[in-house]
């Protein structure tokens, strides 16, 4: 970590990227609540989740627009635009304004997949391959743990003076990352023309993937696990509810998950350079497995127990996963091939969140965290028996 803060543009990266997941985390929350108050209705707050999860849809074209142009002026449009998008909650009084809500959440996941495919790309351009587990690992420990204060301190301000201070507090903290990308110093050459027809060049990541075996491998093995992870959203509450303790309960379990994840952003660069991208996919996916079959017959000292332990096994599958990602594809198709994993794990989870919530009325819930268990701890098994040899790709 030291040596990753020590370069200067990374230092600026993750005070922009802090500040802008603050803003992020708080508001996300907001929207719901704030569509709950209006219309009264638990489905239409729901609702603003599944509209900002449609967003990822638009993957392809955002991981295509990444790879043509300059990532760190993208990046920075892209927080110039949703910043300035988010101010149109300023405008929601009312029930019948309450569509501006929805706008705005499509608006966080169509922009979301233009700026996470130009971020992996930049932070190759920026550093050495050695240093990109540390990155990605110091981005996960910042945001989850904003995950941990954010949404409370955005449903205090919410409470305290309304949505629209929130959408400000929002708006300025992606002024705060643009001013930060804006203080950088590092070179972009100007990516290569298209050589291609368009379905060719916006189906490249996929290819690639396809056709380097460790990345079609923890695509697949995470991809298999997120078909059954998304059950969770749903079944959690039943825990909850077998344990005694009230939906609200929520926050606390999301606290102490959070604090797993901060360990284990802290602790996943290390673990890399000892066992693999790949490998350590598989050990995150196993300790969620191991989560998901305590709370098969769940106790209030166990649930306690585990929630870190899930929180650890989440943050080493995403920086195993991203950092796979970047050290083994070409730096001229890094952006689409980032969008389309992310397309890849952003439609298995929502179809298991959709199923979850439909068999959570028909099965009992134990059962239901019993063959997630099975499946996710498939996965990881799968993924630990395979060959991690990492041959460096060219720029």
């Amino acid at each position: 970590m030291r040596e990753l803060l020590a370069h200067r543009d990374a230092r600026l990266l993750l005070a922009g990227q802090t500040l802008s997941a603050f803003g992020d985390w708080a508001m996300l929350i907001v929207l719901a609540v704030w569509m709950k108050s209006l219309t009264g209705s638990s489905a239409l707050a729901g609702l603003t989740f599944f509209v900002f999860g449609a967003g990822a849809l638009m993957a392809p074209l955002g991981g295509l627009l990444a790879d043509r142009v300059r990532r760190r002026p993208l990046m920075m449009a892209s927080d110039a635009v949703l910043g300035a998008i988010v101010l149109l909650l300023l405008l929601v009084h009312d029930r019948g304004d309450a569509w501006l809500i929805y706008l705005v959440a499509l608006a966080y996941g169509v922009l979301g997949t233009v700026f996470a495919p130009a971020r992996s790309a930049l932070l190759r351009v920026m550093l050495p391959e050695e240093l990109l587990a540390d990155a990605n690992g110091a981005l996960s420990t910042t945001r989850e743990g904003l995950r941990i204060i954010a949404p409370l301190a955005g449903a205090g301000i919410y409470a305290a003076v309304g949505g629209g201070a929130v959408a400000i507090l929002d708006s300025l903290t992606f002024a705060a990352s643009v001013l930060f990308l804006s203080r950088m110093r590092v070179a972009e050459e100007k990516p290569e023309p298209p050589e291609h027809h368009f379905l060719h060049e916006v189906t490249a990541g996929m290819r690639h993937i396809g056709a380097t075996l460790p990345l079609r491998q923890v695509v697949i093995g995470a991809t298999t696990a997120l078909l059954v992870i998304g059950f969770a959203e749903t079944l959690i509450f039943s825990v909850f509810s077998a344990i005694g303790r009230p939906p609200s309960f929520f926050g606390v379990f999301s606290t102490i998950q959070g604090v797993g994840s901060i360990a284990g952003g802290l602790t996943a660069a290390a673990l890399i350079r000892r066992v693999g991208e790949v490998r350590i996919v598989g050990l995150g996916l196993g300790l969620f497995a191991l989560a998901d079959l305590c709370l098969a017959a769940p106790s209030l000292p166990l649930v306690l127990a585990v929630g870190p332990v899930a929180g650890v096994g989440v943050a080493w599958a995403i920086v195993g996963f991203s950092t796979a990602l970047q050290t083994r594809t070409p730096l001229a198709i890094q952006g689409r091939v980032s969008a389309a994993a992310e397309l890849s794990l952003s439609v298995a989870q929502s179809i298991s969140i959709a199923t979850g919530a439909a068999l959570s009325t028909l099965v009992d819930f134990r059962i239901l965290f019993l063959a997630m268990a099975v499946v996710v701890l498939a996965s990881a098994c799968w993924l630990l028996t395979r060959r991690d040899e990492h041959v460096p790709v060219t720029a």
